[in-house]
């Protein structure tokens, strides 16, 4: 008799069933990745003025262009300042954007943020030539050209979209 409960009490190994966590898992995955795309997160960066920036009188400069598909528009919303340059033979005014981006740099030469807003018909290589035109500037030096900064750290962003009738 005493044999007989050895052979019932011996464990029996059971297997491990993991089914059912895998098929949680199947489920739960491609949810998570799909909802992933869906949440962002937003930064919004502030700028303070400085000590000495809110004893001057005149406001730093906070240049912006805006790159339409007939006309650049360059502002300062700390002055007010907005100008239109319309296109001239097809194709934007560079030349009068370097012009107007140069006086810009002579009233504020240690401001060296611009901002471009695009819109989203425009092509890449349109969007290098004006980045270029804000960033630099040639200029003449002995019997060789070099590269004056103007504007270097370039942000890039989406044109607001104009109304009807604009």
């Amino acid at each position: 008799m005493s044999t007989r409960l050895r052979r019932r009490r011996r464990p029996v190994e059971a297997e491990m069933n993991i089914t059912a966590f895998m098929n949680l898992m199947v489920a739960l995955v491609p949810f998570l990745l799909v909802m992933a795309v869906f949440s962002r997160m937003a930064i919004h960066e502030l700028s303070l003025p400085q000590a000495s920036q809110a004893a001057s009188a005149e406001p730093p400069l906070q240049l912006e262009v805006i790159v339409r598909e007939d006309r650049l528009v360059v502002s300062d919303h700390a002055a007010g300042l907005r100008r239109e340059l319309p296109n001239r033979d097809g194709q934007h005014d560079l030349e009068g954007l370097s012009a107007l981006l140069q006086q810009l740099k002579a009233r504020a030469p240690d401001t060296v943020a611009a901002t471009l807003l695009l819109e989203p018909e425009l092509t890449y290589e349109q969007l290098i030539r004006v980045m270029d035109t804000v960033r630099v500037v040639p200029v003449q030096q002995d019997e060789r050209i070099v590269y004056a900064e103007l504007f270097p750290d370039v942000s890039i962003g989406d044109a607001p979209q104009l109304r009807r009738g604009s």
